[in-house]
């Protein structure tokens, strides 16, 4: 850093907090850029110098001139420092926990259900935080539209499978979630440009799941992937990719902590799909439910 902020009294305050007392000195176009940061300081780590500077009403070169007044050398510079001191400041709230964070030979249990809480809440927000809404619409109007649903995990994978085909056949969805290689095989060999195929794998390397979403597309279905690593075997054979982000440690792997992340965005898409027909929906979830509680129904009358 250069200039004021790089002095290290000075470092001691937030980079947030030193851009705000920094504000009411600056020029208009540097004012709001300021304000902007203030106001919403993830929006340094999530935008281009370009966004930032169109969000802003400004250009380029203000943006940059802004940083240098502020006691960096650039843009670059300044999304480290507030990376940096927002990633800090997460930390601090989770107890010095960071995601990755792995048990130790002698932690407590109390230690132990603590981090294993704040693994599987980390897995769900980061997942649903980098969540590509796009990808997730055109998955949920593919399913919509499909004659059959076609859905293939292994190992923990399979949980999240069955687990969609449980909510889509509650509301009259033809889905079949298949625990057998062989069968996943055979029914992706019967699938046409009708029917939408889904493969789930954490790693993407599940030799029979890529071997099932390849056979899938081959003969014209509709392909979606649910993985964590984009750039896997897996996803070459999809149309449309959703991607999980969960962090391994030594003893909790990324079976384990997928598990969670797989079945949120699961959620997300049966509720997409519910949202779009939602009369039809409520009706269906109803009917089912009296068949098996009619309990409940005696109940209310």
């Amino acid at each position: 850093m250069t200039g004021d902020f790089g002095n290290p009294a000075r470092q001691r305050s937030s980079v947030v907090q030193h851009i705000r007392g920094l504000a009411p000195t600056l020029a208009p176009a540097e004012r709001r850029v300021a304000d902007a940061i203030t106001a919403e300081p993830r929006l340094v780590v999530s935008t281009t110098i370009t966004e930032l500077a169109q969000r802003c009403s400004t250009s380029e070169t203000t943006v940059v001139r802004f940083c240098r007044r502020a006691g960096f050398r650039g843009y670059a510079e300044l999304r480290l420092a507030v990376a940096t001191e927002l990633g800090a400041d997460q930390a601090r709230a989770d107890g010095g926990l960071t995601p990755g964070t792995d048990i130790d030979r002698d932690d407590t249990l109390q230690e132990l259900v603590r981090k294993v809480a704040f693994a599987d809440v980390r897995a769900i927000q980061e997942t649903m935080e980098h969540l590509d809404i796009g990808q997730l619409d055109r998955v949920i109007t593919a399913l919509s539209a499909a004659r059959r649903i076609s859905l293939f995990g292994m190992g923990a994978s399979a949980f999240a499978a069955q687990d969609l085909q449980h909510k889509l056949l509650r509301v009259d969805r033809i889905a079949l979630a298949i625990a057998d290689s062989h069968l996943a095989l055979g029914t992706a060999a019967l699938l046409s440009a009708e029917d939408v195929a889904v493969g789930l794998s954490h790693t993407g390397e599940t030799s029979e799941v890529v071997a099932y979403l390849r056979v899938a597309r081959d003969h014209g279905a509709t392909t979606v992937a649910i993985v964590n690593y984009p750039r896997s075997p897996l996803t070459r054979h999809a149309d449309l990719v959703i991607t999980t982000q969960v962090r391994e440690t030594r003893f909790r792997s990324g079976a384990m902590a997928s598990r969670l992340a797989q079945l949120a965005v699961v959620d997300c898409v049966f509720l997409g799909m519910a949202q779009r027909s939602y009369d039809a929906t409520l009706q269906a979830l109803t009917r089912t439910h009296q068949v098996v509680h009619p309990e409940d129904s005696t109940r209310r009358q």
